[in-house]
């Protein structure tokens, strides 16, 4: 691969983090199409891009020719209202939506997130959102590329290809509503993301490992969130506890934040940037039986290890009071 990117003046971000990440910080621009050969392309969405995953056979067609063809899906409308409470995170609220339409719920469709909540959400909470649109069955999730957007593309010296808006009669296949203010935080269990249930009754189920990263939620706004509660605690001693960030940029100002400090000295394993434990690479696979709590995007069998494991899906903040406690638990237990 080194080789090939070389001879084909390919940039290559060998151990520079997750692709999703790296995309966004360096490349999507709004108005774009863009494939990629992993089903979390749709993370592009959050910059008002349209990135869908595809096979080998239509990847490999596209990088040849430059062209390929896409069936135009129907949208479906999820109209975002009020504000998430401080306790609450954009990965409850795309968990929630989830549990509440069902992992086919939006098959080969396109979630539109907009309304007054949408405008609320930034850049981070906008990608956690528009990354699992997948875990719907979605073609692809996005936002209108607004000033947020548009800031976020200055900051790092991009400019749009182009700005697209709905139509005043755009037509949707179904519209739903979310008070984001009623929005509490969730637990998907195994082994189907939209077997959500209120994270309270979760609590208490013993973990031997947990997991803060991916192209999910392994963020600055998560690490933040997670070094805010285990600062001055402990990791359990049951418990081994990944923190790993998507991105070199983001471990980069980790590190400058004294972030990664707070976790070592809590006796977390801090990884360099990548996949990791989200899909069952050689850091951290689970065990025969074992019980993993993570940021990641899939709680399907086998995905983070043996077969018999079992992996639950939560927030930054949920998964940082797991691995203190033991056991699954909010912060507000810890």
């Amino acid at each position: 691969m080194r080789d090939f990117a070389k001879a084909n003046n390919i940039d290559f971000w060998e151990g520079k983090g997750v692709c999703h990440q790296v995309m966004i910080e360096n490349y999507v621009r709004p108005g774009e199409l863009i494939f990629g050969a992993d089903s979390h392309t749709c993370s592009y969405g959050a910059l008002g891009a349209f990135g869908t995953g595809v096979g080998c056979t239509d990847f490999l067609y596209g990088m040849v020719t430059g062209t390929s063809w896409v069936l135009v899906p129907e949208s479906v409308k999820f109209n975002l209202t009020g504000k998430l409470q401080e306790d609450v995170t954009a990965r409850d609220l795309i968990l929630t939506i989830i549990g509440e339409v069902g992992a086919n719920g939006c098959s080969y469709q396109v979630m539109e997130f907009t309304g007054e909540g949408a405008k609320t959400l930034s850049i981070s909470d906008r990608m956690t959102l528009c990354n699992m649109a997948v875990e719907a069955g979605a073609k692809t999730g996005i936002f209108e590329a607004d000033e947020k957007a548009m800031d976020y593309l200055k900051e790092h010296g991009r400019e749009p290809k182009a700005v697209f808006h709905s139509d005043p009669d755009a037509k949707y296949v179904r519209e739903y509503t979310f008070d984001l203010s009623k929005v509490r935080p969730v637990v998907a269990r195994p082994d189907f993301v939209d077997n959500v249930v209120p994270a309270e009754e979760a609590c208490g189920i013993e973990i031997n490992e947990a997991f803060l990263g991916s192209c999910n939620n392994g963020r600055i706004e998560d690490l933040r969130v997670g070094a805010e509660i285990i600062k001055g605690k402990k990791v359990s001693d049951k418990v081994r506890f990944l923190v790993v960030p998507a991105s070199q940029t983001i471990y980069r100002q980790a590190l400058k934040e004294g972030l990664l400090d707070i976790f070592m000295e809590a006796g977390a394993i801090v990884m360099n940037p990548n996949c990791s434990v989200c899909w069952g690479s050689c850091q951290g696979v689970i065990g025969e039986n074992e019980v993993l709590i993570s940021t990641g995007t899939r709680n399907f069998k086998g995905r983070a290890g043996h077969p018999s494991s079992k992996v639950y899906l939560g927030s930054a903040a949920t998964v940082t009071a797991s691995a203190i406690a033991g056991k699954i638990a909010l912060p507000s237990e810890i």
